[in-house]
């Protein structure tokens, strides 16, 4: 362990592979700190919509990446973190399909992306950190104490969240949704920086399977290793 620096788990993966619940509940055995470095893609790009920015305009949106007015609260005894943005509370409206795909968008440039990084790092707090995403391991993290890869397929990401959105009463197609997955996972993989894929020393775990709790519980025993070194 790096006496000098809080350890740090990172689970990365594309998008419908559970890392979000899976990096909550790893958290909250650990009793560690928790980032979901996705949540601030989307609120960016919710800015950049609600402000009428292009997604695309790369200086514009450097510039309210390095001052996003941007809170994250939980309540004490709960899980739940409220997403505040510019005095609002957003956190149900970052989780929208639109607002992930135009993440994956803003994501995918790369003066964003680095206006983010030290952002993102200065989550690294003790006790230790669990963070979720999709380059916490190669780029953010890359001396993480544990790395993990989730994979899944896109008709079992779909599929799950389709039965989600059901379940909020929101009305879906389930083709759709494939295509979307298929078409942010080109774009995600494609991309000029901090492209997704697993890092080399990451453990890649594959989740079509798998229950939510069967995942945890593999990360744990994986966490457990390197605390016995």
């Amino acid at each position: 362990m790096n006496l000098n620096k809080a350890p740090v788990v990172t689970i990365d993966g594309a998008s419908g592979t559970g890392k979000g619940v899976v990096g909550q509940l790893i958290a909250k055995q650990l009793d560690w700190h928790l980032l979901d470095s996705g949540v601030l893609y989307r609120v960016l790009a919710l800015k950049a919509i609600k402000h009428n920015v292009p997604l695309d305009d790369e200086p514009v949106l450097e510039m309210m990446a390095g001052h996003l007015d941007v809170q994250f609260i939980t309540p004490e005894h709960s899980t739940d973190t409220k997403i505040i943005l510019e005095n609002q509370t957003v956190t149900d409206e970052i989780r929208t399909e639109a607002i992930g795909n135009a993440a994956s968008k803003v994501g995918a440039l790369p003066l964003v992306r680095l206006a983010l990084l030290e952002r993102q790092r200065n989550f690294r707090q003790l006790p230790g950190l669990v963070t979720d995403g999709r380059d916490m391991g190669t780029v953010v993290f890359p001396d993480a104490d544990v790395k993990i890869f989730l994979t899944a397929s896109p008709e079992e990401r779909a599929n799950r969240r389709y039965k989600q959105l059901k379940g909020k009463g929101i009305d879906v197609n389930l083709d759709s949704l494939i295509g979307e997955l298929r078409e942010r996972d080109k774009r995600d993989r494609e991309r000029p920086i901090a492209p997704l894929k697993p890092a080399e020393d990451a453990v890649c775990i594959d989740t079509d399977h798998l229950t939510i709790e069967q995942v945890v519980d593999r990360i744990m025993s994986e966490i457990r290793k390197w605390q016995a070194k």
